[in-house]
């Protein structure tokens, strides 16, 4: 699937800006753990395209998310196996896939990160301008703020992809910073 046909995808699936939003974040996120790990062009693209693609049913078909895309829109567009699987496994307690693959285990590990991330990035005058682990840690013992966003599944991300929780959040900060999304 070519990038513009997943953007078109994302605003004809999603209606809201923060979601869509999100989408963006987990994907940029995604391009640069794949850039970092050293993947070829294409994979990279793939690795785009399970972060764009993660949420574009949570509007529309909530209570199916991500069955629904996965059965329904997956299959009318070009979207490979290993995009679908990644997708699967960013929930798994609705899919019963658990992630497996690096491309799936690091998907489940940006999806909530970024979302809790972006959540703090709203509290600072700068956004993610010098965005440290120590204030995100801050906000994640604080059960109220982003309340909705499960620390467990951040934990558990950070030991998916085998990187100190403090590390993948520096890691996303200056990846958020340097970066339109």
């Amino acid at each position: 699937m070519k990038k513009e046909v997943a953007q078109e995808l994302l605003e004809e699936w999603i209606e809201g800006e923060n979601l869509r939003h999100h989408c963006r974040m987990v994907a940029r996120a995604m391009v640069a753990y794949a850039e970092k790990l050293g993947k070829p062009e294409d994979e990279k693209h793939e690795w785009w395209l399970a972060g764009i693609l993660h949420d574009l049913d949570w509007e529309k078909e909530p209570d199916e998310h991500p069955n629904f895309a996965i059965n329904e829109i997956f299959p009318v567009h070009d979207i490979s196996d290993r995009v679908k699987a990644a997708v699967a496994a960013h929930a798994p307690e609705r899919t019963g896939k658990h992630p497996e693959s690096e491309m799936e285990r690091y998907l489940f590990a940006c999806d909530e990160l970024s979302g809790f991330m972006h959540a703090v990035s709203l509290m600072r005058p700068d956004a993610f301008a010098g965005m440290k682990a120590k204030s995100v840690n801050k906000k994640l013992k604080d059960k109220r703020f982003a309340a909705n966003v499960s620390r467990e599944d951040i934990q558990k991300g950070a030991e998916l992809i085998e990187t100190p929780l403090n590390e993948h959040i520096e890691f996303l900060a200056a990846v958020f910073e340097e970066s339109e999304v």
